[in-house]
C-alpha cells in the first residue's frame, strides 16, 4: 500500500499528529484499522510511545521518516497509539512486552 497520506492529520492527540507527514501509513487504534487488518488478511504493527519521550522522536526520525522502511511496514497495517491518550492499551502491550522479554519502555513498536 502506497497511500497519499496516512490517517492521523486529524487525531485529538498531538502526539499522534506528529506523525501525520510520516510515509507510513499510520491509523489510530478503533474498529476501522483492526477490521482493515482481518480484510487484508495481515498483522498489526503497533507502535505506542508519548510526545516528551525522547526515543520515539528518534525512532520516528530514523525509520519512520525513512521511505524504504515505510514501504515495508505499510505492507502491514500500522496502528499508531498515544499511551497518554489510551493508558489502557499502553498496559496491556507493556505488561505483554515485560512478560516476554524481561524489561519494556518507549516506543513500543
Amino acid at each position: 500500500m502506497t497511500p497519499a497520506a496516512n490517517a492521523l492529520g486529524g487525531a485529538s492527540s498531538p502526539y499522534l499528529r506528529q506523525h501525520a507527514d510520516n510515509p507510513v501509513y499510520w491509523q489510530q487504534w478503533g474498529a476501522e484499522a483492526l477490521d482493515e487488518a482481518r480484510r487484508r488478511d495481515v498483522p498489526i504493527l503497533l507502535s505506542i510511545g508519548y510526545a516528551a519521550c525522547h526515543w520515539c522522536h528518534v525512532m520516528a526520525h530514523e525509520s519512520f521518516e525513512d521511505d524504504v522502511v515505510a514501504a515495508a511496514m505499510n505492507e502491514f497495517v500500522c496502528i499508531k497509539v498515544d499511551r497518554e491518550e489510551r493508558p489502557d492499551l499502553d498496559a496491556i502491550y507493556m505488561n505483554a512486552t515485560v512478560a516476554m522479554t524481561g524489561q519494556g519502555g518507549w516506543p513500543m513498536t
